[in-house]
C-alpha cells in the first residue's frame, strides 16, 4: 500500500512549555530512522514498565540536522508533569514560544520541505540552538498524533511538525498561510 502525502496548512501558534522524558543521541543521517525506531521501541517499553504508556504523544526532536554528517536527535514522550528518568531516559522540556507548525501524513521530507518553504516565503526565522550553525534548532520536533498501537504503519500517521520561531521575528507583509498540499 502506498501512502498518500497529505500536508495541512501551516500556521503560527503559541505553545506552552511541555515536559517530557526522552532518549537523546547522535547518528548519521543514513540509517537514522532505523536508530529512531529502535530508540522509540526502547522508550515505549520503558514507559510501559514505569506506568507511563498512556502519556502521549511520542515525538522526534531535532537539535542539529546535517544530512551529510551527524544528526543530533531525541525521541521523547510528552508528559503531564515533570517526571524523573534514569541513566538513559532523561527529563526535558519543550520550551514555550511561538512555533511554525503543520500536520502532515506520508513522506516526512515533503512535510518538512513544505514548512521550511512556507517559513522562508513568509520571512520567518527559526530559533537556533547554536547561533551561526546551519540547521540548529532550539526546538524542532515531530509529534506522532496517531497511536502506534492502533496504526503501526508510520506512513499513515498524522504527524505535527513544529519549529520554534526566533523571538525577534516580525512577519513580512507578504505572510500567508500555506493553503494547499504539494
Amino acid at each position: 500500500m502506498k501512502a498518500e502525502n497529505v500536508i495541512g496548512p501551516a500556521s503560527i501558534v503559541d505553545k506552552p512549555e511541555r515536559p517530557y522524558l526522552g532518549l537523546r543521541f547522535e547518528t548519521p543521517f543514513g540509517g537514522m530512522f532505523a536508530q529512531v525506531t529502535k530508540a522509540l521501541k526502547e522508550l515505549r517499553k520503558w514507559a510501559h514498565e514505569n506506568g507511563l504508556s498512556e502519556q502521549a504523544p511520542y515525538f522526534l526532536r531535532y537539535y542539529h540536522c546535517d544530512m551529510k554528517s551527524i544528526m543530533e536527535v531525541e525521541v521523547g514522550l510528552m508528559t503531564s508533569s515533570v517526571l524523573p528518568g534514569d541513566e538513559r531516559i532523561k527529563p526535558g522540556v519543550l520550551p514555550a514560544g511561538r512555533y511554525a507548525t503543520l500536520v502532515y501524513r506520508g513522506n516526512g521530507l515533503r512535510g518538512n520541505q513544505a514548512l521550511m518553504t512556507w517559513a522562508k516565503d513568509s520571512g520567518i526565522a527559526f530559533d537556533p540552538l547554536v547561533a551561526d550553525r546551519a540547521e540548529s534548532y532550539a526546538c524542532r520536533y515531530e509529534a506522532y498524533l496517531t497511536d502506534h498501537r492502533v496504526e503501526p504503519r508510520k506512513l499513515l500517521w498524522d504527524v505535527e511538525l513544529s519549529i520554534r520561531i526566533a523571538d525577534q521575528v516580525r512577519l513580512r507583509p507578504s505572510y500567508r498561510p500555506l493553503s494547499k498540499s504539494p
